[in-house]
Formats: structure tokens, C-alpha cells, sequence
């Protein structure tokens, strides 16, 4: 296959001149959480390097302290070499090939990292974290509100170090893209405080995209044809503080306040025309209408907050805990979307302008109980409860310019949403040498209730219950073999953004949310192969997933103006095939290939309309060590195929690589320089996409620029002897979709 080729070409090309043997006088002993084999013959010593994944019953986990490209990539670039993650050339991040996904972060949901994951992990020094894992199997603890994958990114915990540490990294492009991350962390006494603070900007050239449309309408005929450029420049802040106080050997309190905010000065120029089918005998297509649009929005904001508090009690029986804990989440975000219209001829609006505003605020409490007791040897049980209270407000003007005074064109929508969800579960935990099982159930009862502050619809209310069960079984084949079965069950809820009623109008699309959508229902199983051995580590998992009521958007088109909406309206078949390969070849060179080959089927029985494809996800990569400590990367990544993304769109394939030479200086390495080219042979980067199924057919391609050259400065400072600590189990929400913040 392509991706096959492409590894032997990138790992011939650098192994030339810097193949190598060594000798070491001394072995590296074998310890519990990795494994690293040694042969040794007349005091000649061939060593593999530490293994890189392992595998539990619920998770695959990536070593990444393992891995000496932790000393200068970022997190993002780290997630391309985890097991069932990959990142396209946008940045966008897929989990088991799903946009639909959570991010935890030692163990507990964190909310800023879940709602702007691509520019959170791209700022964050990989050196900063000690583990990534793909939590894919959640128990009944989280699996009500859970989603096909969770992401749960392990922090070092300084358990090594001694006194204060901290770190400071640095990164500027040729996109004049500054990053800035730094964190301190520090005992007084037996309370431990840690924090952070990051910030990303975004300049005019790196959000720059150029999107040109055809669209059909299939009951006139009439071809829309749209050209536009858009940029967001603007910038990202984010921060986090966290505490623990031990308050004896049995009791510990953890705490934690973060967030982050956005300013985007986000602005475009856009150009319509519509043509009339061509008539037999002529050339051309006669022009129905045509204009040019100007849009910023200036001010464009997002908050989003959220604090925790744990308290955790441990028995004098060994393993068991009791934990409390309370989360608040807080989001607001602000939209100002001002146009204009020039140049209009036969414009089927009389307007010459417009000014939409859009209110949104949530608030979430979350409150949870949980019980963890050992049976006996191998055995134990978790049982729990958690509340949950959701609120959701927004409110929606327009107002309308035109030539002369026209009245009953403007429009102001207040919407309110509460959800409150009460859960209670009993997982089923067994371990030993060849086995390991994992069995639960949980219950829940949800109650919505939707309701109009201006009087402009009628309140409504909606109870449901749900029973979730899950099972995974794990059995190990042999000392580096194992085999793993699963099947689970999810809950989707809809969020704000596709409950609002309120009408979004321009001259092309009318947008409005659904209120009396429901939740609904995602069922997988999935069995994963796992082979380590000394130099290689193999994985193999075929899975297959399905869903019979999801939540999805609904278009139609009324004349030659496009209507978009939501309903409990898809059915999703999803079968995939995730594999995953490391290998050490030599000394000083690894391989890895992270591959996800899928096939997706969509369907909307009301309207018949059905989409299905096959595509192939791949990150190849290769590392080789090169004398006077320096060390060369070379990457590539992309889609072969063309991918549903819904009833209606299909995309198309794509592809990035990119280049990296970094050096460490100082004292244990505390001073590394990278430097990365980003596509140095491609300019700009398309996608394209198309609409094959609704009343409209579209033909649509974008670009950006890609190609650029960065360089990092990453030092790292102090020592440490405890770490902040925190709480075994934690609130995790993570049943929402279609909220303020739609993907990551």
C-alpha cells in the first residue's frame, strides 16, 4: 500500500551515512512500567529502546518520556504517533477516526482542553506530559456520557526531581505565529500548587482561506457560483492552577480553576452568481442575479471557565476509596456579524446591509459520589452517583439596513434550555496473570425542559431513562501477546447551538436549531490485537459501530435558497480497521506507522438519502540520531479516499508532510532548539469536498497556506520532590454534542 512505500523510502533515505554500532560496558534492568530487552556476549552490550505503547483492558497508552522527541514536539505532534489518534493537515484532531471526542487531563474532564484542543495541544511542550492515553473502553463510571473515544493526557508528577521546576517554551513561524507556554510548580508545606499560562496568536496569513463553490440546484437547474477569502486573526489565552493538601495518609483535598479566552477579528469578501441553466442553442448561461459581500465581526469572543474540587478518603482496607467531587463549568460567548452588499444586480434582497448579534451563555454543576472496594484477590467493584444541572441561554437580534425606512424586517429571539441528568452505576473489575474482565451498568434519568423569555413559543418539557451496559474481556496469549473484546454504549445530548430556535438569516442559507430534539443512542464493539516485542510493537483493531437515531443536520432548498436545521434523523454504520506499528530497526532509529482504514455509511430514511465510502487515514514517521547530538525527523500524513462526512458531503483526499532538525545544550539536556519545515515544497494546501445527495449538488474546493519554517526554544528549570497531587477518580462530562462549541 501507499503508506508501506512510503516508510521503506524514509527509512532508507535516512539510515545512508549514519548507520552505526555501539558498545556500552553497562545493562538497563527491566521495570514495571515499560520493557526493554538486553542481550549481552563478551561484555557487548545490544540494546532496544524502551517500548513505547502498552495496553490495559480500558486504554492504550503511549510512553511519551519514552520517546526523545518529547524534549522538543509539541503534544499535537506527539498525538500523530499515539494508536488510534490522527491529525490532518488542518490540525484537526480524530480518535478512532471520530472529531467527536473528550479530553481528560490526569484523569478528569478538563472543559477548555475538550472545546479548543487543536491550539491548547499545539502550544504545549510534549516535555510537560508523561503519558497519552486512548481511553477506549470507558467503564460504567463515564460511559453514559460518553463518546466513542476519551483522550486523557497524563502530566509528569516530578516524582524524580527535587525543589521548584518549571518550563518556559517558545515557537515563532515565517507566519509570524508566536506560542508561548509556561509552567511553575512548588510546595509549601504539604500543600502543592501548579500553574500554567499559554498563548497563541494567529495572524491574517496563517488563517487565510480561499473557498470557491458550485452550486446546483437540482429543481431549477440554476448553478450558484461563490467565490470568497476569509482570515481570523486573533489570539488565545489560556491558564490553569491546580492544589493539593494532604491532609493525612488517608484524606487528601485536590483543586483546580482554569480556562481560556479568544478575541478573533474574524472578516471577508465574498462574491454570488447565479446562472440560468443554458438553453439549447446557446453558450453561455444567462445571469439571474449577482453581488459581492463584506463581513467582519468585530469583537468576536469565547470564555470558557471551569473549577473542580475532589475530596478523596482511603480505608485501612487496601485499595479502597471513597471520592466526592463537584465541578462548575462556565462558557460565554459573543458574536457581532456585520455585512455589507455592493455591486448588487437583481439581488433577491432589498437590504444593503445587516448586523446579527448572537448571546450565548452555559452553566453547568456537576456533583458525584464514588466507591471503589476490592472483593479479594483479582476482584473488585466501583459503584456511584452523579447529578448533573445544565443550563443554556442565548439570545439572537438582526436588524437590517436598506435605502429607504422598511419596517417589521428585524428580529430579537430569547431561548432558555435546562437539562438535569441524575446517574447511578456498578462496574465489575477482574484481573490476573492470563485474564482481565471489566462488566457494568448504568441508569439514568434525564429531564429537559425548553422555554421562550419573550413569549415568542410555548415552554415544552421531555423525560427519558436509559439503561447503558458495557463488557470488555482481555486475555493474554503469551508474555508480549494480547487479545481484547469489547462492546459499549454511549449517550448523545443536544447541545445549545442545535436546540436554538432562533432564525440566522443571509441571502444564500437560513440556519435554524430544533427544540424538541431528543438524545440519542451509539452502540460499539471492537476486538484489538496487541504484539510487543523487542524492537517491534504491533497493533491490530478492527471495530464496528453504529447509531439508529443520531442527531444530524437536516438541508433542504427552497427556490435557490439553501435551509438548514436538525433532527434525530441518521443512521450511522461505521466499520474500521486501526494499525498501528513501531519499530527500531537500528540503533537510534525508529519508525512509526499509524493507520486507520474505515468505511462509513450514512443514511436518512425520511428522505432516502443514503452516503457511504471507503478512505485510509496514515502518519508515517521516522526519527534517526545523528552525531554532535542532534537528531533529524521527517513526517507524512493525510486521507486516501474520499470520507462521508454526512448524508450529504463527502471529502476528498489530502495530504502534508513536514521536516524537523533539532539540538539539546546544558546539563541534562535543558536547552533544546528545534527547527521545522512545514509542506517547504507546496505553497498552499487544498480540500475539497462535495454535496451529493438534497435538493442541491456541490462542488466546493479550499486552500490555505502551508508551507512555512518554525523555530522552538524549549528550557526547562529547578528540581522537585512531590508533584500535585491528585484524586484517583473525578467528574467527567462528556454526553453533550451541538453545544456552544461544536468540535474540536
Amino acid at each position: 500500500m501507499r503508506y508501506y512505500a512510503i516508510c521503506l523510502m524514509l527509512l532508507f533515505a535516512a539510515r545512508a551515512g549514519v548507520l552505526r554500532a555501539q558498545t556500552e560496558a553497562d545493562s538497563t534492568a527491566v521495570n514495571n512500567d515499560s520493557i526493554t530487552w538486553n542481550s549481552e556476549l563478551d561484555g557487548i552490550t545490544v540494546k532496544a529502546q524502551r517500548q513505547l505503547v502498552k495496553q490495559e483492558i480500558d486504554r492504550v497508552g503511549y510512553d511519551v518520556q519514552a520517546d526523545d522527541d518529547s524534549k522538543t514536539l509539541t503534544v499535537l505532534d506527539m498525538l500523530r504517533k499515539v494508536p488510534m489518534v490522527t491529525v490532518d493537515g488542518q490540525d484537526n484532531i480524530f480518535v478512532k477516526g471520530n472529531r467527536s471526542f473528550k479530553v481528560y487531563k490526569n484523569g478528569h474532564l478538563d472543559p477548555s482542553l475538550t472545546r479548543n484542543a487543536k491550539e491548547m495541544l499545539k502550544a504545549m511542550p510534549a516535555s510537560m506530559v508523561k503519558r497519552i492515553e486512548v481511553i477506549t473502553d470507558p467503564g460504567s463510571r463515564e460511559d453514559a456520557e460518553g463518546v466513542d473515544a476519551i483522550l486523557n493526557i497524563v502530566m509528569m508528577d516530578g516524582s524524580r526531581l527535587g525543589g521548584m521546576t518549571g518550563i518556559v517554551n517558545l515557537y515563532y513561524n515565517t507566519h509570524r505565529h508566536p506560542n508561548l507556554y509556561t509552567s511553575l510548580t512548588g510546595q509549601l508545606g504539604r500543600l502543592m500548587l501548579s500553574g500554567n499560562y499559554g498563548y497563541g496568536g494567529m495572524t491574517a496569513r496563517e488563517t487565510e482561506v480561499s473557498s470557491d463553490v458550485r452550486r446546483t440546484f437540482m429543481s431549477s437547474g440554476n448553478l450558484l457560483t461563490s467565490h470568497s477569502d476569509s482570515r481570523s486573526p486573533g489570539g488565545i489565552h489560556y491558564g490553569n492552577l491546580d492544589a493539593s493538601y494532604d491532609i493525612d495518609s488517608l484524606n487528601l483535598i485536590s483543586a483546580s480553576f482554569g480556562g481560556y479566552f479568544y478575541n478573533l477579528d474574524a472578516q471577508g469578501e465574498r462574491m454570488f452568481t447565479l446562472e440560468a441553466p443554458i438553453r439549447e442553442g446557446d453558450l453561455h448561461r444567462d445571469i439571474i442575479y449577482s453581488y459581492n459581500n463584506r463581513y467582519w465581526m468585530p469583537g468576536y469572543s469565547h470564555h470558557s471557565w471551569n473549577g473542580r474540587v475532589d475530596y478523596e478518603h482511603k480505608t485501612h482496607v487496601k485499595g479502597e476509596r471513597l471520592t466526592l467531587s463537584y465541578m462548575i463549568a462556565l462558557t460565554r460567548q459573543h458574536t457581532d456579524d456585520e455585512s455589507t452588499y455592493s455591486d448588487m444586480q437583481n439581488a433577491p434582497f432589498a437590504y444593503t446591509g445587516s448586523l446579527q448579534t448572537a448571546r450565548e451563555r452555559f452553566t453547568e454543576h456537576t456533583l458525584q459520589a464514588d466507591w471503589l472496594r476490592p472483593l479479594g484477590k483479582g476482584h473488585r467493584i466501583e459503584v456511584g452517583t452523579k447529578y448533573i444541572d445544565r443550563s443554556n441561554n442565548s439570545h439572537n437580534t438582526a436588524h437590517f439596513t436598506f435605502d429607504t425606512p422598511t419596517e417589521g424586517q428585524d428580529t430579537d429571539n430569547q431561548f432558555s434550555h435546562t437539562t438535569r441528568v441524575l446517574g447511578i452505576y456498578a462496574d465489575y473489575i477482574y484481573n490476573n496473570v492470563k485474564w482481565s474482565a471489566r462488566a457494568g451498568m448504568r441508569y439514568e434519568h434525564s429531564y429537559m425542559r425548553g422555554s421562550y423569555p419573550d413569549g415568542q413559543g410555548e415552554t415544552f418539557r421531555h423525560s427519558m431513562g436509559d439503561w447503558v451496559p458495557q463488557a470488555s474481556v482481555k486475555y493474554q496469549l503469551s508474555d508480549n501477546q494480547s487479545l481484547k473484546l469489547t462492546y459499549t454504549t454511549s449517550i448523545n445530548r443536544p447541545g445549545i447551538a442545535y436546540l436554538n430556535p432562533a432564525v440566522v438569516t443571509s441571502p444564500t442559507i437560513v440556519q435554524q436549531g430544533n427544540a424538541q430534539l431528543g438524545s440519542s443512542r451509539l452502540q460499539r464493539i471492537s476486538l484489538v490485537y496487541m504484539f510487543v516485542g523487542e524492537k517491534l510493537t504491533l497493533q491490530v483493531a478492527p471495530g464496528f459501530q453504529f447509531v439508529n437515531n443520531g442527531i444530524a443536520s437536516v438541508q433542504t432548498a427552497q427556490g435557490d435558497v439553501r435551509y438548514l436545521t436538525y433532527g434525530n434523523v441518521q443512521r450511522f454504520r461505521h466499520a474500521s480497521m486501526d494499525q498501528y506499528v513501531q519499530w527500531q530497526p537500528f540503533e537510534g532509529t525508529s519508525l512509526i506507522v499509524n493507520n486507520a482504514i474505515r468505511y462509513d455509511h450514512y443514511r436518512n430514511p425520511n428522505l432516502g438519502y443514503g452516503n457511504f465510502g471507503w478512505s485510509d487515514s496514515y502518519y508515517v514517521g521516522l526519527t534517526q540520531s545523528l552525531p554532535l547530538k542532534m537528531k533529524l525527523s521527517l513526517s507524512v500524513y493525510g486521507d486516501i479516499g474520499h470520507r462521508p462526512t454526512s448524508v450529504y458531503y463527502t471529502q476528498h483526499s489530502s495530504y502534508g508532510y513536514y521536516f524537523s532538525l533539532q539540538r539539546s545544550f546544558l546539563r541534562d539536556d535543558r536547552l533544546t532548539l528545534r527547527i521545522v519545515a512545514n509542506s517547504p515544497f507546496n505553497s498552499r494546501q487544498k480540500w475539497a469536498a462535495d454535496a451529493v445527495n438534497g435538493d442541491f449538488r456541490d462542488l466546493g474546493v479550499s486552500s490555505q497556506h502551508v508551507r512555512q519554517v518554525a523555530i522552538s526554544l524549549s528550557f526547562r528549570f529547578g528540581k522537585l520532590k512531590e508533584s500535585v497531587k491528585k484524586t484517583e477518580t473525578t467528574i467527567d462530562n462528556t454526553d453533550e454534542v451541538g453545544g456552544i462549541m461544536k468540535g474540536n
